[in-house]
């Protein structure tokens, strides 16, 4: 009984230190906002090298669900990545942090989505970038 609860304490141990596997909030940094004016809608958010580097993006909705297609990261470099989201975000929900390709500046972000229900509400969506450690 006392080698289970050593290893199950080891475990939890481990899971609390391992990067990368959860998200404290407070680490979290606001990149950008945008709303979902039409049916489908395609969107710019400048970013810019004075926000840091990243290693991590989430994407929160607020007021409608939305359906995301793909983000593509623009970086500092001028070298882009396409981020293939395929998700139904519901209202007061957001991704798991989704690892972006190494810890660089982000220029900008261009987001490709729509909204899952025809309403009044134009849908929010707030970008956090978690900066590189």
């Amino acid at each position: 009984m006392k080698k289970l609860l050593v290893s199950l304490f080891a475990m939890v141990m481990l899971a609390c230190l391992t990067p990368g596997l959860h998200a404290d909030a407070d680490d979290w940094v606001l990149l950008g906002e945008s709303h979902v004016d039409g049916q489908h809608d395609h969107d710019n958010i400048s970013v810019g090298k004075e926000k840091g580097r990243f290693s991590h993006l989430r994407i929160n909705v607020e007021k409608e669900a939305i359906e995301f297609d793909h983000i593509v990261v623009h970086y500092g470099d001028g070298q882009a990545e396409t981020l293939h989201v395929r998700n139904k975000i519901r209202a007061g929900d957001h991704t798991r942090a989704i690892e972006l390709d190494g810890t660089r500046y982000i220029e900008s972000l261009e987001l490709w989505y729509s909204r899952v229900h025809k309403s009044s509400d134009k849908p929010e969506v707030k970008l956090w970038g978690e900066p590189a450690k």
